[in-house]
């Protein structure tokens, strides 16, 4: 029997994409542009002015009832309780082993959205899986998780200039939310969720709203010609990521990876009471008490080539594991990665070695790129400092 392709889903500006002249590609089971004028040019116009990102493929949950708070301690390692309303929080969903589900990040919406209490913003890739397990994981709360991914859109739009945008469409700086919060607001009469948050390492904000409004704001925004605002695709989404040292979901971060293997562990509480899943693996980790069977780094190549995304590592002539994101810097104009080294295959003293950040960062590791090693020397993430408005 012949098998049948699942067809991509298309964002509302999927139109708006088409006439600029974007370059599409599937992504996550989204139909997105990979760039539009080109990968560099869109990369260097958000660290120095400001892009704009169709992200409308992310996922948003609503969570509503009596235990949502406590429902939330029982499956995300992070302590929710003095949280303060309208501030976010970065957070790990694991599953019962320590490995990660997903990444997300969780706003505490009570009274900002009306008759809920968290909003929750999930990876496009894992919005079923993500929205599957915390259901499951409910059943014993009185609390309801509502998919409200389809309702939504999202746009981020990043970079020095935005926040003069921002103010352009009616927002002055002095009441725009401070980094990781969010307001519930309108831009140019558009009613909009506006988060002082991103994936770029620059200032800027991410924008939540109803489908129907989407061509209007995203052209809207276009049309600052003076704040030299562009288009930005997923080329350079990935570029600027990295080169601010976040992971991406499916990359450096899987279900059977824990937070503190992932170099996610400066978000992991040590005094968390609440339990919630994966907890003894995780917490025994971050307290020394159990080994890493792995550990995220990353690196500059000393040489031209580009580590790509599945090349194998080399540690003192052992294979040792695999590169999980790789790219040209267009800021640093260096080759720059991430790697997992799998500490199975390594001596006590290496291992050692690796585990400590004073004797890690500097060491030279190789990449096999087309059937030949070449060396990379492990380094301190970010790779470009971040620009974040506190």
């Amino acid at each position: 029997m012949e098998a049948i392709e699942e067809e991509t889903k298309k964002t509302p500006l999927y139109s708006e994409h088409l006439k600029l002249g974007a370059k599409m590609t599937p992504f996550g089971g989204w139909d997105m542009p990979v760039q539009y004028e080109g990968i560099i040019k869109e990369h260097n116009a958000t660290r120095n002015y400001a892009g704009l990102f169709d992200v409308s493929h992310m996922g948003e949950f609503y969570i509503k009832g009596k235990d949502s708070l406590e429902f939330l301690q029982s499956v995300l390692p992070q302590n929710l309780e003095n949280l303060t309303r309208g501030q976010a929080i970065y957070c790990q969903l694991p599953n019962q082993k320590g490995g990660l589900v997903d990444d997300l990040i969780v706003y505490f919406a009570k009274g900002i959205i009306e008759d809920i209490d968290y909003l929750i913003v999930v990876n496009a890739s894992r919005i079923k899986e993500d929205f599957d397990f915390m259901t499951s994981q409910a059943q014993n709360f009185d609390v309801e998780v509502i998919n409200k991914s389809d309702d939504f859109s999202m746009l981020a739009l990043q970079g020095p200039n935005s926040k003069y945008i921002i103010e352009k469409m009616g927002i002055e700086q002095n009441i725009q939310p401070k980094f990781f919060h969010f307001i519930n607001t309108k831009l140019d009469n558009t009613p909009v969720f506006l988060t002082r948050s991103g994936y770029t390492g620059e200032d800027g904000f991410e924008i939540i709203f109803e489908n129907k409004y989407a061509s209007d704001l995203w052209n809207k925004i276009l049309s600052y010609k003076e704040y030299k605002v562009s288009p930005v695709g997923l080329g350079a989404r990935d570029t600027l990521r990295l080169e601010a040292g976040l992971p991406l979901y499916g990359h450096e971060l899987n279900e059977e990876t824990t937070p503190l293997e992932s170099s996610l562990g400066y978000f992991i509480p040590k005094d968390k009471i609440h339990n919630y899943n994966g907890k003894e693996v995780i917490l025994a980790q971050k307290l020394h008490q159990m080994p890493l069977r792995r550990k995220l780094f990353a690196f500059i190549m000393q040489d031209r080539q580009i580590a790509r995304n599945g090349y194998e590592v080399y540690i003192e002539g052992k294979k040792a594991g695999v590169v999980t994101s790789g790219a040209p810097s267009p800021t640093l104009g260096k080759n720059i990665g991430f790697c997992m080294v799998d500490f199975n295959n390594l001596d006590g003293g290496t291992i050692q070695k690796l585990n400590n950040p004073q004797e890690s960062i500097g060491m030279i590791i190789q990449i096999m790129v087309r059937n030949k090693l070449y060396n990379a020397e492990i380094v301190k993430k970010p790779f470009v400092h971040k620009n974040y408005i506190k």
